[in-house]
């Protein structure tokens, strides 16, 4: 194993567990709130999608959380019987957790395989403000996107 690799290994690990910096109370609050408002927005599959989109942002900059959003887009695709964005979410669970520790995430990426693997979007003012990110572009008008919205 590479000296590069074994690094990227120990920041992953590190991260996962904790010895990095944590999740602000916050967000992981908000990250949480999404994760529910999308279980409580059953059957309402779109709705169950902006939620976890809202999610998946919120939680870009740590691996673990990343990683569970992921897998809660997986499950939501598997039910929707949506093979290509099931596909793309084991994609995204394999990689999440080394993006988010090495800091190479695409952000405000709503996490759905329509958004490309790394590509960087904007950001809801209201999950911007939230990250205390002044630095992430800002979403000028939400027009049918699907991260509209979220629970306040």
């Amino acid at each position: 194993m590479t000296n590069l690799m074994k690094r990227s290994v120990r920041t992953c690990v590190n991260a996962c567990t904790g010895k990095r910096r944590a999740m602000p109370e916050t967000v992981r609050e908000a990250f949480e709130a999404e994760l529910d408002r999308a279980r409580g927005a059953v059957p309402d599959t779109a709705a169950m999608w902006t939620a976890l989109e809202r999610a998946h942002i919120l939680s870009q900059a740590w691996a673990w959380p990343h990683t569970r959003a992921h897998w809660h887009m997986f499950r939501l695709a598997v039910r929707c019987r949506d093979r290509a964005e099931a596909a793309g979410q084991v994609v995204r669970i394999l990689v999440a957790g080394v993006g988010s520790a090495t800091g190479r995430v695409p952000h405000g990426n709503t996490g759905r395989t329509s958004a490309g693997l790394l590509t960087p979007m904007p950001v809801p003012p209201d999950l911007r403000a939230l990250l205390g990110r002044t630095d992430l572009p800002v979403e000028a008008v939400v027009a049918g996107g699907s991260v509209e919205g979220g629970a306040q």
